[in-house]
């Protein structure tokens, strides 16, 4: 597992209900691992899907990340995007930050499609990581990807959108580990 590249995931989505919304963003960031440490960036990755029952949306989270009709006009079916993240992410380990919301939404999408997930059997979720580093600090911040960046100094000019997130969430892995 030590060996194994880090996949560095965040989705967008129409709600929070896994049953009635669904995907509309994926990105990722796929990082070296050697030993345990994260080295480079190896892959960088983000593709809008275009929503097949926007209908279902709930308005504040369409609108917390931006969705617009001009901006996914190009955006791919979601078969299409979970086989280039299937492909990018083989054998690779999920660090999500709140990993079951993330991987829950993906599991349905790679079920619903047909295609196979093939990342490494392992997850990774950054608020267990963080809360697991930080609880006993007087000054711990709440465990939202915001307010980690913001104690940790990440800048995240563009929050909640997934690339941006993605990469944030990587550098909060990185300070984390240094502790």
């Amino acid at each position: 597992m030590k060996n194994k590249n880090l996949a560095f995931v965040d989705i967008e989505t129409t709600g929070f209900d896994v049953e009635k919304q669904e995907i509309i963003e994926i990105a990722l960031v796929l990082v070296e691992q050697k030993n345990g440490i994260p080295g480079k960036i190896l892959d960088e990755f983000e593709i809008k899907v275009r929503p097949e029952k926007i209908e279902n949306a709930d308005a504040e989270a369409l609108s917390l990340n931006g969705y617009n009709e001009a901006e996914w006009m190009f955006a791919v079916d979601l078969k299409q995007a979970m086989e280039l993240f299937a492909e990018k992410t083989k054998d690779a380990i999920f660090v999500a930050h709140n990993a079951a919301f993330d991987y829950a939404f993906l599991a349905k999408a790679f079920a619903s499609t047909g295609v196979e997930n093939k990342m490494f059997y392992a997850k990774l979720d950054t608020i267990s990581f963080a809360y697991a580093k930080l609880h006993k600090r007087e000054d711990a911040p709440r465990m939202s990807l915001k307010a980690l960046c913001d104690y940790f100094g990440i800048e995240n000019e563009r929050a909640h959108t997934a690339l941006a997130d993605t990469r944030a969430m990587f550098e909060l892995y990185k300070k984390l580990l240094e502790l």
